[in-house]
């Protein structure tokens, strides 16, 4: 172990290596300071540049980016009380008061020596983990490999969201989606609707960033969010660390709670935040003075949120199984590198695992470094109006689809997913849980046959499969019987009776729909191709009857649709709208081209929407159609033409 931990050390201070990870860190720095991303769909822009790397310089950047966006987060949190991420959204309780009254800096200072802590922590206790869980990867099979991912998704659909039912109806969807295209045993095509583009399986790009960027982009357009006027930061950056080093053994703690939360699969950055704030609130004194101001309440969420990507590590290289949305794009970013993650990695590639724990902490001390020292400019960037942003990060999120497959069917694939994420969202479905049962179907599928072909149903009779079966049938029994209940019936009257259950119901039978589709497409097949689908088209089923008696009886299922903000005020336009000019943003492209039709909307989005002056706007889209030029040399792409390409050649860069 220490020859291997010597050596990844060697490979990571090569030049060509460190500078990745750097590039990685500013990267997810960016990422987490624009409200609307977050690691998540910042590994899914990452992963088209990544693909042809060689695999420690890409292994590199992506830990790079996945470790410190939970550190940068913090600037939208604390100056604009928006939370840059989900990691971040305790961080605003307190963080956003200490700022109002002239404490900005004190709060940045305190949370960015906790993140810095916390990701040292985390790395820590993954390369233990490493050392004690070799010899237990070595025992598991193929039977036991199964019951670890059955286990994992039973745990996905229950631990994340409010509602059990919609957790794993998600998980489900998620499995259903990667039983699209080709069977990974047969090749035979399944549920193709007809099309060739799904001949081969969704890219994981366009579900990630269909689950977490065009939602997130669009929930904050909707609320119309402004950034911090002045932009100002002020002093008191020893007076954090004086914090922290008081109240260093609630940063510990808090540490070690983000491994444990982040090493379940389902948790996250979800929730880690909030229960790392609840354990400070509960476990110190002058309670009531969080929520106000108290830097106990930023020191608690930070330090958790950054250690819990060491432990979302855990299951994720050790087993394969992601803790997280943003594991399962790693995960797959791993397997696109030629990083496979399991016992072979374990135990003939430790040096790339030493490589990982490696760049985690040195990820850390950059990005905290970074962030101290930039924090004045980064601080100006908050006074951008998010409307400024947003068309460009439409952009370039269908840009970053785009090289998926480098065809149309990218496009319209990213656009129809994420007006589904952007119902999940809605309506309170686990976009996380979806994402992770996509991630994990193709092994699903693949350890289904690999266990029947080797054990048949013997595999039962194994130690350790007994074990995990129990624990399976316990942790779903115990969220069905002490999981906090929904609210009571609604009223027969009111804006929760109408607008809270007709689109629920029509969101919910178009799920039922796509269900039925797969179970009838699968029954087509013979059971080496068509087993899969129907399980997973089956299982999605099973899970959507409980939610759709709930709401027959009148209860009011968690995420409902009536949006309290909008009926305030009126003039805020709705999701539908937004969707609407994505949808237009494409009709453009399809009649004169990508980037014309990228930089139209751009144009006519800045102008008309966020009013500014048609020179300025003209501007903008001017520069985001050299940016695309640029790329279009570099990694010498051909962006998908339009019908008036047909009749004349658009000179560089409009091509």
């Amino acid at each position: 172990m220490l020859e291997a931990a010597l050596s990844a050390l060697s490979q990571l201070s090569a030049p060509e290596t460190l500078l990745a990870l750097v590039a990685g860190v500013v990267t997810g720095l960016v990422v987490g300071v624009l409200p609307g991303l977050g690691g998540t769909a910042g590994l899914a822009l990452l992963l088209p540049f990544v693909f042809g790397m060689e695999p420690n310089t890409a292994l590199a950047m992506m830990i790079g980016l996945t470790a410190v966006t939970t550190t940068s987060d913090t600037f939208p949190s604390v100056l604009m009380g928006i939370p840059g991420t989900s990691g971040s959204q305790a961080t605003v309780l307190d963080g956003f008061p200490m700022s109002k009254r002239g404490e900005g800096t004190r709060a940045l200072s305190a949370a960015f020596i906790s993140s810095l802590f916390g990701g040292i922590f985390g790395a820590f206790v993954l390369s233990f983990a490493v050392f004690f869980a070799k010899p237990i990867i070595l025992k598991i099979g193929f039977g036991e490999q199964f019951m670890l991912v059955v286990l994992a998704l039973s745990m996905v659909g229950i631990l994340t969201g409010s509602n059990i039912w919609k957790g794993l109806g998600a998980c489900s969807l998620g499995l259903m989606l990667g039983a699209l295209g080709a069977a990974p045993l047969s090749g035979v095509e399944r549920a193709t609707l007809g099309t060739e583009y799904l001949l081969d399986p969704l890219p994981l790009v366009i579900v990630g960033l269909a689950m977490f960027a065009t939602p997130e982009i669009i929930d904050l357009l909707r609320r119309q969010s402004t950034i911090s006027e002045t932009g100002k930061l002020g002093a008191g950056w020893l007076q954090g660390f004086k914090d922290w080093l008081a109240n260093w053994w609630l940063s510990l703690r808090c540490s070690f709670i983000g491994c444990i939360i982040g090493a379940l699969p389902g948790l996250g950055g979800s929730v880690v935040d909030w229960i790392a704030y609840g354990h400070a609130l509960q476990t110190t004194k002058n309670r009531e003075s969080y929520g106000t101001g108290d830097v106990r309440g930023v020191i608690a969420p930070e330090s958790a949120n950054n250690a819990k990507e060491g432990g979302a590590l855990i299951p994720t290289i050790l087993l394969g199984i992601p803790g997280s949305g943003s594991m399962a794009i790693l995960l797959g970013g791993l397997i696109l590198i030629g990083v496979e993650p399991g016992t072979e990695l374990v135990t003939d590639q430790l040096d790339q695992v030493y490589l990982i724990i490696w760049s985690i902490a040195a990820a850390n001390i950059v990005g905290a470094g970074i962030c101290f020292a930039l924090s004045p400019q980064i601080a100006k960037l908050t006074t951008i109006r998010y409307v400024l942003l947003a068309p460009f990060m439409f952009g370039i999120i269908f840009f970053a689809a785009f090289q998926a497959t480098r065809s149309w069917g990218d496009l319209v694939a990213l656009f129809l997913l994420s007006t589904l994420g952007v119902y999940m969202k809605r309506f309170g479905w686990s976009r996380p849980a979806l994402l992770i049962g996509f991630v994990l179907s193709a092994r699903v599928e693949k350890s289904v046959y690999q266990t029947v072909a080797l054990y048949g149903a013997s595999f039962l009779e194994r130690p350790i499969v007994m074990v995990l079966l129990v624990l399976t049938v316990l942790s779903i029994a115990a969220a069905v019987f002490f999981k906090q209940k929904p609210p009571g019936p609604m009223s027969k009257e009111g804006p929760f009776s109408n607008q809270g259950t007709k689109p629920q119901w029509i969101f919910l039978a178009l799920l039922v729909g796509g269900a039925l589709f797969i179970l009838q497409d699968g029954m087509n097949f013979n059971q080496l191709t068509g087993l899969f689908p129907m399980v997973a088209s089956i299982s999605a089923l099973l899970f959507f009857a409980p939610l759709a008696a709930a709401m027959l009886l009148k209860k009011a299922p968690s995420g409902v649709f009536f949006d309290a903000e909008r009926v305030a005020d009126k003039s805020k336009p709705s999701a539908e709208f937004f969707l609407g000019l994505l949808a237009g943003m494409l009709l453009l492209a399809a009649l004169v081209g990508f980037v014309l039709g990228i930089a139209t909307f751009i144009f006519l989005f800045l102008w008309l929407r966020a009013n500014v002056a048609w020179w300025k706007a003209l501007l903008g889209a001017g520069g985001f159609v050299l940016f695309l030029g640029v790329l279009s040399n570099q990694l010498t792409l051909q962006y998908p033409t339009g019908l008036l390409q047909s009749w004349i050649t658009l000179p560089w860069p409009l091509q």
